[in-house]
C-alpha cells in the first residue's frame, strides 16, 4: 500500500494524489489558528497533472493524501506527426507518445534530441518536465541598429526554429543558437 502524506507535510514542488488524480504543488500557505481549539489550515496552489488545471484548495492540516504512482523517465524527443509528439525512453528504448493537447505551449520548446523527463502515471505518459534551459536557433530577427538603445529598447523580437518568439539583445543575429529559460520562456544567453 502506498504511504500517506499529511497536508501539513506537503511542500512546494512535491507530488500527491487527490480525488484519484496526480497533483503537483505549486505553492503552500499554512495558517495557524489564533484562538485555542482552532484548526491549522493548509492552502495549496496545485496543478492537476492530467488536465493541467491550476487552482487553490484549503485542507485541514491532518488530512491525508496518497503518494501518486508517478514515475519520471528520461527521454529524448524524436519527432512530431498527426499522432502526437514521440519521445524515446532512454532506459527501455520504448517510444512514448503525448498528444499536442497534453503538451500545450511546451511543444514550442521541443527540438530534435532534446533530453526531457516524461511523467508516467500508472504506466501512461501524462506530461513532460524540461531541463532549466533549451538551446534553439534564431531563424528571424531584425538587425540591431546602432543608437537604438537611446530610446530604452535594448531588446528586439526574435523568432526561433520552433516558432517561439522571445526578446533578445540587439547583438543576436539570425542563425545563432540561444538558450531559452524553459519556465519563463525568456532569453537566457548565447548557447
Amino acid at each position: 500500500m502506498a504511504s500517506l502524506i499529511e497536508a501539513i507535510e506537503i511542500k512546494r514542488k512535491s507530488y500527491f494524489e487527490y480525488e484519484d488524480a496526480p497533483y503537483h504543488c505549486i505553492d503552500v500557505d499554512v495558517s495557524k489558528p489564533t484562538a485555542r481549539g482552532g484548526q491549522t489550515l493548509v492552502r495549496l496552489k496545485m496543478r492537476n497533472l492530467l488536465t493541467q488545471a491550476v487552482f487553490d484548495k484549503t485542507f485541514k492540516a491532518g488530512e491525508k493524501f496518497k503518494e501518486p504512482d508517478l514515475v519520471m523517465v528520461p527521454a529524448s524527443f524524436l519527432y512530431a506527426d498527426s499522432g502526437g509528439y514521440h519521445f524515446m525512453d532512454q532506459e527501455s528504448f520504448d517510444t512514448l507518445t503525448l498528444s499536442s493537447g497534453t503538451l500545450g505551449d511546451d511543444r514550442m520548446l521541443l527540438v530534435d534530441n532534446v533530453l526531457v523527463q516524461v511523467h508516467k502515471y500508472n504506466g501512461n505518459p501524462i506530461g513532460v518536465v524540461f531541463p532549466a534551459h533549451v538551446e534553439l536557433t534564431v531563424t528571424a530577427t531584425e538587425p540591431g541598429v546602432r543608437g537604438d538603445t537611446a530610446s530604452g529598447g535594448v531588446t528586439k523580437a526574435a523568432t526561433l526554429e520552433t516558432g517561439l518568439e522571445v526578446r533578445v539583445p540587439l547583438f543576436i543575429k539570425e542563425g545563432e543558437k540561444v538558450k531559452v529559460h524553459t519556465e519563463t520562456r525568456e532569453f537566457a544567453g548565447r548557447a
